[in-house]
């Protein structure tokens, strides 16, 4: 009986140990998952929090100096779906003169032109901003190029400054295409352009040009020319000299550009910010496509590939409106 007695305990204290043991084991296992989700919380925050910056949620241009200059960029081609559009630098503008702080506003300008009619709106909305704001002077500084629509824009600044080597001007207009009509003949290809309507085809590039639409297209050209050269004058006023190149559609380097009264001087925003507007911080109110709009664009893109691969080339032209 003693040693079934002696036997009992020993069975107990091996369970007891071995539920202790279990049981640590099941405690050491909760607080690694735990630690675990918590370490996966943190993170996860951590990554929202980036995003949201990245996005323009969290920060942006709301903790501003108090004293600073406010800069808009155009760059590239101004044109209505491109990031040098009218509805993204006048947005930009806006910003820019309302901030608190604002001592002056900076239009970096590296553009080889476009549409008339966007640098035409830029330009009113930049002499309405001047209006409004008049105590808020506007600067345009050019880097590269500042030609054609570029200088459109330009004129309406306060001064224009340029690098000695810029190349500005290019005060013209032009409509450019080509005629595959040789072509076609030599191909045995027939035109076939049926038109309600006498003029419809203008300026077809498969039909021969006619006299009457050259000169109606010549008398348009002329027409926005003379529109170019008001506002330059309009915006440059007795600083011009008047050349009989000046709206030849020439370009010239920077330095000359300030000769002939198309710049006031030579320098960049750097220069511009520190020594005239006396406002050395530099803000950029250049409205620019976030993070989240480029993963949305590039997630549609890879929709409407993936559309496609699965229902052929033509599921695009089935679903387009008729």
């Amino acid at each position: 009986m003693a040693e079934s007695g002696s036997a009992s305990r020993d069975d107990r204290w091996e369970r007891d140990a071995l539920e202790k043991i279990a049981l640590a084991a099941i405690q050491e296992q909760r607080r690694a998952r735990q630690w675990g989700i918590l370490f996966k919380l943190l993170l996860f925050i951590y990554l929202f929090a980036l995003l949201f910056i990245f996005i323009g949620w969290i920060g942006g241009k709301d903790a501003l100096p108090g004293k600073h200059t406010a800069m808009v960029e155009i760059k590239g081609v101004i044109a209505p779906d491109s990031v040098a559009s009218a509805d993204n630098i006048v947005a930009g503008l806006e910003e820019a003169f309302k901030a608190s702080g604002t001592q002056g506003v900076i239009l970096r300008i590296n553009s080889p032109g476009g549409s008339p009619v966007q640098a035409g709106h830029i330009n009113d909305e930049i002499r309405r901003l001047r209006a409004k704001y008049p105590n808020i002077p506007l600067y345009a500084v050019v880097e590269d190029m500042c030609a054609s629509g570029g200088y459109y824009v330009a004129v309406a600044a306060d001064k224009i400054y340029v690098d000695k080597a810029s190349m500005i001007g290019s005060i013209g207009v032009l409509v450019n295409g080509f005629g595959f009509t040789g072509v076609m003949d030599k191909l045995g290809v027939e035109r076939r352009l049926l038109t309600a309507g006498e003029n419809k085809g203008f300026l077809d590039p498969f039909s021969p040009m006619r006299e009457s639409e050259k000169e109606y297209a010549e008398k348009m050209l002329h027409d926005i020319h003379e529109q170019f050269i008001n506002v330059v004058r309009q915006g440059r006023g007795k600083r011009l000299k008047e050349t009989p190149e000046l709206y030849s559609g020439l370009v010239w380097v920077g330095s000359r550009g300030v000769e002939l009264g198309l710049a006031d001087g030579l320098g960049n925003i750097e220069y511009v910010a520190r020594e005239v507007i006396k406002a050395e911080d530099i803000v950029d109110f250049t409205p620019r496509e976030n993070i989240a709009e480029r993963l949305s664009k590039r997630f549609g893109a890879a929709m409407a590939e993936a559309f496609v691969r699965i229902l052929g080339p033509g599921a695009l032209a089935q679903l387009a409106p008729r």
